[in-house]
């Protein structure tokens, strides 16, 4: 265990300074910061042992083997020589520095710290093939490859039986298709093995279930191409086919998703007490109806008995519960005599409005501590792969274990290839709290914070105009149209053009459209010039304009040319509705509304995770529905004499489903099948739409609409609002504190290397304990952290930028895990790795005592 120093803060404008240990002289030479792109000289001169390396003008670029800096190649493989510009030569486990290492740590190092960087929990052997084959494993495009199989999987149903018209192919075809993609996922999953420790890798669920579904897929192709040919006279059953998106959950690939899963798992276990009482609640309910209307010979409104049945009764007050046959199934009763009405009365108090409110309230609380448990592991898997790189490179100096400076050069070779050397050095000044040019573990465990954040020089942040045209785009008149654009009056006018253009859309003065269309038109225009596409299409709402206005400008193009009927060509009708919604920018800029649309705007890739979760309950329930349900009710046109009757099934002769023409909710294909899931997911007619599929069945079939109910409306949804209002809680909360901020940009902030900071901020660090995480009393200044959300507020004015700069984000531009792991790294000591067996991070003690902070 290291010591914990006090922090000493250096002066940003490093002018010439020297740094000495007992093994390291080392003599930096910049001016004002301006490390490099700045046009301004700067050099570097280092003797490490007689090793010297050279810098000039910025151009030191460190790329993978080559360092250009010393003008030759440095190849650093174990055993091989490396020569530099003056002659000195440097082998591995020769250089003090580099005594105890050769490549293939360094190489096992750079792995451990991208693992912490990307978030990845593999335990694999450290041996140089093992962490070769590792690295390959992670490539993207072995990745993305994956992604694209599985989509493939999953899309063949669209082909398959039953499909569209026109769209099936051979089941042979389909079963070819299906072995290419099973054969790729066998390789991923071989090539996991290979990698991976025995020992955990078996023991993993997600291994074993991608195994079980390969071979039971492979079973099952077997087995209906001997039913097929075998026994012709009933259709055989792809039964394997609702288990294809089990490898979208299990792969580690989809993290996310997974997670998610992860989740609900872990979810429906503690619920699941409630949801017992709840169907105990619906079954005795259903008894005394069955007692108390049975023997009156009710029936309803359509002829259909009332509550004649057991089942019957469990049924229709399940419906009830989500108020989709509210009141229709109380009426009977009800004209029969008004105090049955009583009974109604009570059962949506009890079922609906008090149990479904404590299975959410339940899902909420369950999704709260296993969120916090998920940050908890996030966190300590990141530094337990932080410090096993450390324990890789340490060396002991001045009685302290620390990481060199020529080991740091070494793996950020790896770790940040195609980076300068002024890059490097820069990381490094961030991480060394005491100017000796050497990293502690303490520093260390911050690298895959201070990694993730961006880092450019001046020809990054240029914008193409700059590049290509610098005396045309720093001109006088460029400057005023930049100033111009920048001041927020720009944003104003625009604003009132956007409330004047919704105006004139409500009276529909369509002679108008052109004028509002020229005006976006230079408003787009005018940003790009200023701000550069990069930075432009950043801003979200900067997207939106330019894809709306853009295909807005295009259809009207196309309408004038081609003089198209309104009936011909109604496309610009619906781009001129969503122009309205540019009135969102207004309520972005009003501090009532931030909260709320920064909230929507954060969630967003959240909300594609758990849209592919839900996704996957369509899809398995969509297969089984095809299976059970497909080609017993067609749509026909319903005013055709020549149409067949009742949607082709006799069975809907009389029912509530056809007279409502329902026809077209079938499961007679995929796109149709999740339609008809959706409308099941709106709750609103889902019994009608169940009924319909019990008339051509059986009353059995009320088993799959209910499952589908439980699993996907119940659980999912709420635990899908769970997040929804977790999000907004915590939107809320960092929009009334002061600082969230890590450690690390903490630092970035003190030494003035932010963007928008003109010099160094004098403030104590302390490293002992970073309790500035969490959130202190104070507030930020508009310079360091400037809240605004508006589309040109928000874009900062990089033309007056010099040198290597960071990119801190604002705290609302910050993922919600990302802010959450602020948080708890702020409540942990700075070293702590977590308990030895990770078990122990999902075990809920619960609080010693109780208190006000731990109720609410």
């Amino acid at each position: 265990m290291s010591e914990s120093p006090k922090t000493s803060i250096k002066d940003a404008n490093l002018g010439v300074r020297q740094r000495q240990t007992p093994d390291i002289n080392i003599e930096i030479t910049t001016i004002d910061a301006d490390i490099s792109g700045s046009g301004k000289s700067q050099q570097t001169n280092s003797n490490l042992n007689n090793v010297t390396s050279t810098t000039a003008d910025g151009n030191d670029t460190a790329t993978g083997g080559k360092d250009t800096a010393t003008g030759g190649k440095d190849t650093a493989t174990g055993g091989k020589d490396t020569t530099n510009k003056s002659g000195s030569t440097t082998k591995w486990g020769v250089h003090e520095d580099l005594k105890h290492l050769q490549e293939e740590d360094i190489i096992l190092a750079a792995t451990l710290v991208i693992d912490a960087k990307e978030g990845r929990n593999f335990t694999f052997k450290t041996e140089p093939t093992y962490v070769r084959s590792y690295n390959l494993y992670h490539k993207f495009y072995l990745r993305y490859l994956l992604y694209l199989m599985i989509l493939f999987n999953l899309s063949l149903a669209l082909f398959e039986k039953p499909a569209k018209p026109g769209w099936e192919i051979p089941s042979w075809a389909s079963m070819i298709l299906e072995t290419v993609c099973l054969a790729y996922f066998a390789f991923r999953f071989a090539h996991s093995a290979f990698f991976s420790r025995r020992s955990v890798f078996w023991k993993d669920t997600k291994n074993l279930m991608i195994l079980i579904v390969i071979v039971l897929t492979f079973i099952d192709m077997i087995c209906y191409i001997i039913w097929d040919n075998v026994q012709n006279s009933t259709r055989p059953v792809r039964w394997s086919r609702p288990l294809r998106p089990l490898f979208l959950i299990n792969f580690p690939d989809g993290k996310q998703i997974r997670r998610a899963f992860r989740n609900i798992r872990r979810t429906v276990p503690e619920i699941m007490n409630v949801l017992i009482l709840f169907i105990l609640s619906v079954l005795l309910f259903a008894l005394l109806a069955l007692k108390l209307f049975s023997r009156r010979n009710l029936v309803y409104a359509n002829g259909d008995q009332y509550f004649k049945t057991y089942p019957d009764s469990i049924w229709d007050l399940y419906v009830l519960v989500t108020t989709a046959n509210s009141p229709d199934v109380m009426m009977p009763a009800y004209d029969n005599s008004n105090w049955f009405a009583l009974f109604f009365v009570f059962y949506i108090v009890i079922c609906w409005l008090i149990f479904m409110s404590i299975v959410l309230a339940a899902i909420y609380y369950s999704y709260r501590k296993n969120l916090k448990n998920e940050i908890r592991a996030a966190v300590y898997g990141k530094r337990r792969k932080l410090a096993q790189a450390f324990d890789i490179l340490k060396v002991q100096k001045g009685g302290r274990l620390v990481v060199t400076y020529t080991a740091w050069c070494e793996l950020m070779k790896r770790v940040i290839p195609n980076r300068s050397r002024s890059h490097i050095d820069l990381l490094v000044r961030v991480l060394d709290i005491d100017g000796s040019n050497m990293i502690r573990k303490q520093q260390f465990l911050k690298l895959a914070d201070l990694l993730e954040l961006q880092l450019t020089e001046v020809k990054d942040r240029q914008t193409f105009l700059e590049q290509k045209f610098p005396s045309l785009y720093n001109s006088f008149l460029s400057g005023i149209v930049k100033l111009v654009v920048r001041h927020k009056g720009f944003r104003y006018f625009f604003d009132f053009m956007i409330f004047v253009n919704a105006w004139f859309i409500g009276f529909d003065v369509d002679e108008a459209d052109w004028f509002f269309l020229g005006i976006f038109m230079v408003e787009i225009i005018l940003k790009l010039y200023t701000f550069g596409p990069r930075e432009f299409f950043k801003v979200f709402w900067n997207v939106f304009d330019f894809l709306v206005i853009g295909a807005a400008v295009i259809a009207s193009a196309i309408e004038a040319i081609e003089d198209s009927t309104y009936e011909e060509f109604q496309l610009l009708d619906y781009l001129l509705v969503l122009r309205v919604l540019r009135l969102f920018k207004i309520f972005g800029s009003i501090k009532r509304f931030k909260v709320i649309l920064q909230t929507i705007i954060n969630i967003g890739p959240s909300i594609i995770t758990y849209g592919g979760v839900i996704m996957v309950f369509y899809y398995i329930f969509a297969i089984i529905g095809m299976e059970v349900f497909q080609n017993l009710i067609h749509y026909y046109d319903y005013y055709k004499d020549s149409s067949p009757p009742f949607c082709g099934n006799a069975a809907l002769n009389g029912t509530l489903f056809y007279r409502n023409h329902y026809c077209n909710n079938n499961f007679n294909d995929l796109l149709h099948s999740l339609v008809v899931l959706v409308e099941l997911t709106v709750v609103n007619q889902w019994h009608v739409l169940a009924s319909g599929f019990v008339a051509v069945t059986s009353k059995v079939a009320r088993l799959y609409f209910f499952s589908f109910h439980m699993c996907c409306v119940i659980i999912v949804l709420n635990i899908f609002i769970a997040f929804i209002l977790e999000a907004f809680i915590l939107e809320y909360t960092i929009q009334k504190v002061g600082k969230l901020e890590s450690y690390v940009e903490q630092k970035i902030r003190d030494l003035g290397l932010g963007l928008g900071q003109t010099g160094p901020k004098q403030r104590h660090l302390s490293t002992a304990n970073d309790d500035s995480e969490l959130v202190p009393n104070e507030e930020l200044s508009n310079v360091d952290n400037p809240d605004s959300d508006s589309d040109t507020d928000s874009i900062p004015d990089l033309s007056t930028e010099r040198g290597l700069r960071f990119h801190l984000k604002k705290k609302s531009r910050k993922k919600v895990e990302v802010l959450l792991q602020q948080m708890f790294e702020g409540e942990i000591d700075p070293e702590d790795e977590g308990p030895e067996n990770e078990t122990e991070i999902y075990t809920d003690r619960g609080p010693r005592r109780v208190t006000l902070d731990t109720v609410a």
